[in-house]
């Protein structure tokens, strides 16, 4: 089933509404964590879990969230999602404690697990080829839109009003997302008899809840820990528990056929791997700005706008050259920026301007904006539209995982170069902990020479971190030019089928 007119693209404009507000979510609480400190006497392990209960619960979420939308049809659920994320919103705005707002913010969670997979999954019954290509583009613009305005909109609403207000923004919304999208979607199909895979939803959803925790863990706590490695193994056990299941049940959750599929395989790891290297350089460039421009919260979500526009800029520019060049070329284009971006980004020093650095973050954003989007596109040519949602959860689940791996490597190599790199037995303990806090620290105790050391060693560490994204990016080329087909399956398969559909009445007109 095929939907047509104007009407579709109004209605993913509606859906872009909606997940503007998941990328708002995933950054706007960094700036309170502060003021909550203070606010609901929480601890360090409290305020840690305000940030982890709701990404365990979002990767944990989305494949089974992806299988209800296919059994009970992607535009109903998409309105519960919807519903589900503007009643957390509001749960975790008038949370009394800090249990509370774990609490609301794993529900949170629940509601973005179902809003990313079935956004995705209705794109490909709304459009199709080109259309669909130009598609992902807005949804992707849309998801990484909310990341840098985050922070801006957050210290903004904290400078005027209480501490809740940065949740209730996202009930106007949520209000305006449902009434459009009850009004503009088209009716999507359910299919009740589809026998649900229990056990695929139990040990996919539990190791990739367990695996994201470990690399948390590592992330936070280094990656010598006991708990880390035991979570890490747990979470990979489990995950191959999941892969002998899906080739043995009779129903299962997962097609196993699918990862046969070149496209999807390739077009899921490449997204995957952009995803990883995104997100390890946004982990590594706020503490840069707070650190060596001494930027505020809100000074630091402008100082990334770079990054999202121009990834408005290669959208834009890889679905004009895709029709002539083919996905493969643009995919390695774009992983080429990436490197490209990130080896300028490797030359940055402490004495340089801003302007340099806005440099090459809009090569970063040209660079995702040539890779992601029609990597994503290649992935989800290959789903049947009647399990689109269990094969858009597969997909995010392996980006989220990506992304949290990213954040958990990178940051440790952050760390061990910025400690590195300081004269330990000259400078207070405190100072070897983090660049904030060494800055802090040599603000306290007014030493300039301790300031300009605590630069110096993390301006170092960012570029050994980005030395490293820029060789996973060349990787990215090489993988992308090797392994991913130049064309979607479904429009290879249309384009098959009108062939010898003309080659048949050019026989019998013969």
């Amino acid at each position: 089933m095929t939907y047509s007119g104007t009407r579709r693209w109004w209605a993913l404009g509606a859906l872009s509404v909606a997940l503007l507000t998941i990328g708002l979510d995933t950054t706007i609480l960094n700036v309170a964590l502060p003021t909550l400190a203070t606010e609901l006497s929480a601890s360090t392990s409290e305020l840690q879990w305000f940030v982890n209960s709701f990404t365990l619960v979002l990767a944990a979420g989305l494949l089974p969230a992806g299988l209800c939308g296919d059994r009970f049809g992607q535009k109903k659920l998409l309105l519960v999602a919807l519903t589900v994320f503007g009643a957390a919103s509001a749960w975790c705005a008038y949370a009394g404690s800090a249990g509370m707002l774990i609490t609301a913010r794993a529900a949170l969670g629940l509601g973005a697990a179902l809003l990313i997979p079935l956004s995705m999954s209705m794109l490909t019954r709304m459009f199709h080829g080109a259309e669909r290509t130009k598609a992902i583009g807005v949804w992707s613009a849309a998801m990484a839109l909310g990341i840098p305005l985050g922070p801006v909109v957050g210290g903004w609403l904290l400078d005027h009003f209480w501490w809740g207000s940065i949740f209730l923004i996202n009930i106007p919304l949520v209000l305006v997302g449902l009434l459009l999208l009850g009004w503009l979607l088209p009716a999507t199909p359910a299919a009740p008899g589809n026998r649900i895979d229990g056990i695929g939803v139990l040990l996919s959803a539990t190791g990739l809840g367990v695996l994201t925790y470990g690399l948390i863990e590592a992330g936070e706590h280094g990656w010598g820990g006991t708990l880390t490695w035991s979570l890490i193994l747990l979470g990979g056990l489990l995950l191959g528990a999941f892969g002998w299941w899906i080739t043995r049940a009779r129903t299962p959750l997962v097609d196993p056929a699918l990862f046969s599929s070149r496209g999807f395989a390739w077009g899921t790891l490449l997204a995957t791997v952009a995803s990883f290297v995104l997100m390890g350089a946004m982990f590594v460039l706020p503490q840069y700005f707070q650190a060596v421009f001494d930027a505020t919260a809100l000074g630091t979500g402008l100082r990334l706008l770079p990054v999202v526009g121009g990834l408005l800029v290669g959208v834009q520019l890889a679905n004009r050259l895709r029709p002539n060049v083919g996905a493969k070329a643009i995919v390695a284009i774009g992983f080429a920026l990436l490197a490209a971006g990130l080896l300028i980004g490797t030359q940055t020093s402490v004495a340089d301007s801003y302007g340099f650095v806005a440099f090459w973050l809009s090569v970063l954003g040209v660079g995702f904006g040539f890779a992601l989007p029609p990597a994503m596109d290649i992935a989800m040519g290959a789903l049947p539209r009647s399990g689109s949602g269990v094969g858009s959860g597969m997909l995010q689940a392996a980006r989220q995982v990506g992304g949290t791996l990213g954040v958990a490597l990178l940051g440790t190599l952050l760390g061990a170069t910025y400690r590195g790199q300081l004269d330990l037995t000259a400078v207070p303990a405190a100072a070897a902990d983090s660049a904030a806090a060494g800055v802090r620290v040599a603000q306290t105790l007014d030493a300039p020479e301790l300031l300009a050391s605590v630069r110096a060693a993390l301006v170092h560490g960012m570029s050994a971190t980005l030395w490293v994204c820029a060789g996973i990016a060349v990787l990215g080329v090489i993988l992308t030019l090797v392994y991913l087909p130049n064309h979607a399956e479904d429009v290879v398969a249309e384009e098959q089928g009108e062939r010898t559909g003309q080659s048949k009445d050019e026989h019998v007109a013969g």
